[in-house]
Order: structure tokens, then sequence, then C-alpha cells
């Protein structure tokens, strides 16, 4: 049995798209034949590939055959590279990314690396809980995440390690901790969360012994706006270095005490021989264990 390039390459761009009518334009064919393509591969592998939801999905089989489609690119890119045949068209990379990373230290590579070579990225931002689940379904082909342990078919490397400390405004501090950071005030004080899915502020109020649930919340779900947010003083909350050192050195944040919260970081990707991966691998790597402390 063998997989042709274009019925991936439709499952591939559908997923990109999100609808059979967006696919259809950017393959420049009619949404009855991205239809008729996806049923023909569902035909010949005896699965379905994809949920006709919106945005579409893939089951765990076009999982598979997403991966399959992006790796062909990757290399057919690679080839036509060096054959000379690619005529200057750009290339887009997917790339997972956790939001701290993101609006912090992982865009200046990326922007060094498309001075040098012609590239387009198309970033997904995640938890880096969840960002090597994008590995796994194929979604990227690389990703910073905290997974130590390699997705399957990919290598890692170890990053550096993002440092959080509790932090909050002067104002604030006097306000609701003005004896301190103890139980009964942690308990009533607001602070701040990225999301739903954020937890390094429970993991702080845990190690102090407060329920992590008690406390009330704002949820600011992008970074830069959630150490704005801190800032203003609308909470407390946890802030690498990044984003409070100067504050902490200036007044305009306080510590609250307590240990830091440490993120292991690893970049993990695709485990092809591709120089155009491996080129933009030596870049994050190299950016973060520059700017990363170091574990």
């Amino acid at each position: 049995m063998r997989i042709p390039y274009d019925l991936a390459e439709t499952v591939a761009v559908v997923v990109d798209e999100g609808t059979l009518d967006a696919a259809a334009r950017r393959l420049h064919i009619t949404p009855s034949a991205v239809s008729q393509r996806i049923k023909a591969l569902e035909e010949q592998l005896g699965r379905v590939v994809l949920v006709r939801s919106k945005p579409a999905r893939v089951t765990e089989a076009g999982a598979a055959v997403v991966r399959l489609a992006r790796q062909l690119a990757l290399l057919e890119h690679d080839a036509l590279v060096e054959l000379g045949a690619e005529d200057g068209a750009t290339f887009s990379v997917p790339l997972a990314v956790n939001a701290d990373s993101l609006g912090t230290w992982f865009l200046p590579p990326l922007a060094r690396l498309a001075e040098q070579h012609p590239l387009v990225f198309d970033l997904h931002r995640d938890d880096q809980d969840f960002t090597a689940g994008l590995l796994e379904a194929g979604t990227v082909m690389g990703a910073v995440t905290s997974r130590a342990t390699p997705v399957a078919g990919c290598r890692v490397v170890q990053l550096g390690t993002m440092r959080y400390r509790a932090v909050a405004t002067p104002a604030f501090a006097s306000r609701w901790l003005a004896d301190g950071a103890s139980r009964d005030a942690l308990t009533a004080a607001p602070l701040v969360e990225f999301d739903r899915r954020d937890d390094l502020q429970s993991q702080w109020l845990q190690a102090r012994g407060v329920d992590a649930a008690a406390p009330p919340r704002s949820y600011v779900p992008a970074s830069n706006d959630f150490a704005v947010a801190i800032k203003l003083g609308l909470g407390w909350g946890l802030l690498p270095g990044f984003q409070s050192d100067a504050e902490l050195d200036d007044g305009g944040l306080v510590p609250l005490g307590g240990d830091p919260v440490d993120v292991p970081l690893y970049w993990q990707q695709w485990n092809l021989r591709s120089p155009l991966l491996d080129a933009i691998a030596d870049a994050v790597v190299t950016e973060g264990r520059i700017v990363l402390a170091r574990p």
C-alpha cells in the first residue's frame, strides 16, 4: 500500500485551513474535488482520516497522514535547494511555542533565520505542557516544550530553565499583603492567571500551604498583557525575569517571597536529516541556551 502525496497533502491543507472550501481555494480545485480526494484516501487506507467538523479535525490515522505530508514537503524543499531549483520560493515552517517564550526570546532567532533563508513561520501558541501534542499530531515540525521524553519520531535537546518569581506592585502588596504573604492573606488576595490551564500560581500557593482554588483571579491569556495586568495592580502573579527584573530593580514591583517556580524547557523536532530544520534547531537552541537559566 502506498499513500499518494497529493492525497496526503490535501488532508494537511484541510487541517491548516479548517474547512474543505478554504482548502479548495488554496489548492485551486473545487470543494467537491477536495472531498473526493479525502474519500479516495480513506477508502484506500480503510480508515477515516478527517472529521468533517468546523474546523475540520484529523483522526489518529489522519494525524499520521498529515505528518507524512509535512515531512515530504520539507524533504522536497531541501532537495530543491540542493539542486538549485528552489527559485526563491518561501517555505512555511509550522512551530509550536509556549506563550512566555514567544513573548520574550523566541522571535529574534526566527527573524535572523528569515534574513538568511526564504522562510515564513506558522507559529502555534500553547502551554509548554501541551506543545508536544502538536508534534504528535503532525501539526508542527518543532516545538518548545516542557516534555523531556522524545515524542515518537522526534529528537529532543535541552534549552534551559524559565524561572518564575511571585511579584506584585507595591500598592497591591500594601493593600492585600500588608503583613506579608501569609496563608490568610494569600487566600483573599486576587491573582492573575494566563488561562485555566495555567498552574504556576497554583504550584506556588500549594508550596506555601494555601488552597490554590481559594483566591479570586483574573484571566489574561496573552503573555505581555498578563505581565501588564500584574504591573497595573490587577493581581499578583509569577513572572519570568525577562518581564520583571527591571521593575524589581526600580521598585515598580516587589517580590512576595517563596521559592521560585522553575520550568525546564526543551526543543523537540522531527528526527529527519533536513538542513533547513537543523538550521532552525541551531538558531533556537543557541538562543535558548544564552537567555535561559542553566538547570
